[in-house]
């Protein structure tokens, strides 16, 4: 699978995009989240505010529960704001 990080998130971890197999117990993006907060302090602090976090699964959004397969995108961003 494919995982792309933005914004703060790309900053915090330090590379904008990484590939790598899903684990066999990991089904879903929360279980991703967990996972990839296990990689280290850089991924710890990009994952800190789980509630601020937006996902995409193949560039749809998606919540947190959505399941996700190996060959799936995954896409985290902060929130958007503007005005």
């Amino acid at each position: 699978m494919e995982i792309l990080f933005f914004a703060k998130l790309r900053e915090d971890i330090g590379h904008s995009s990484e590939v790598i197999p899903l684990p066999e117990n990991i089904t879903t993006i929360k279980g991703l989240i967990d996972h990839l907060r296990q990689q280290g302090e850089n991924y710890q602090a990009a994952f800190q505010n789980e509630a601020a976090l937006r996902a995409a699964v193949n560039q749809s959004h998606v919540g947190l529960d959505h399941p996700i397969k190996d060959n799936d995108e995954i896409a985290f961003f902060p929130p958007m704001t503007g005005g």
